[in-house]
């Protein structure tokens, strides 16, 4: 019996911290337990056996699944026979890290760059047309930041295509599930 603790508390362990980290998803720890549960069952389940298993309503089991979902960390899947819907986890952890990381990236790196690509472009503009020595001085500075952060954001997007393109794993040890 004492063994059969320690499993349940490894798992819960588990499942706790998964749920307090799903906010790098953008989502609730409720969300997180529904995930950590589907996965330590290793099974596909039925919401009512979510329901039933972490004790939340029906309607928050559907929208947690639902986002899981969309963010494509389970997927529903069809058993013969089974009239309602089934929801397992996708075990590749390491593409739902690149879908859903580098879907952020890409988005943030591109905001920043097209900001700072235009914000360089007035700088050198400022430069140009001033005749004020300490205006020009404080653009050059700016500009010189900027240059270093356009540098930052185009290796970053090289990053991102390591990661994209999956060689990510020739530089890496990882595990295939």
């Amino acid at each position: 019996m004492h063994n059969e603790g320690l499993v349940a508390q490894a798992r819960e362990r588990v499942i706790e911290s998964v749920a307090r980290n799903m906010h790098l998803y953008g989502v609730s720890p409720s969300i997180g337990r529904i995930y950590g549960t589907l996965y330590f069952e290793n099974r596909p389940m039925t919401l009512d056996e979510l329901k039933e298993e972490l004790e939340m309503s029906k309607t928050s089991m559907s929208t947690g699944v639902r986002t899981l979902l969309e963010l494509n960390m389970v997927e529903k899947v069809w058993r013969k026979g089974e009239r309602k819907d089934l929801y397992q986890v996708k075990n590749d952890w390491y593409q739902n890290f690149i879908d859903r990381f580098t879907t952020q990236w890409r988005k943030g790196t591109q905001m920043n760059l097209d900001a700072s690509v235009k914000s360089m472009r007035d700088l050198e503009t400022a430069i140009a047309d001033t005749d004020d020595e300490e205006t020009a001085q404080r653009a050059k500075d700016h500009l010189e930041r900027i240059t270093y952060a356009i540098e930052y954001y185009n290796w970053l997007n090289q990053v991102i295509d390591l990661f994209e393109s999956r060689k990510i794993f020739d530089l890496t040890e990882h595990k295939e599930e």
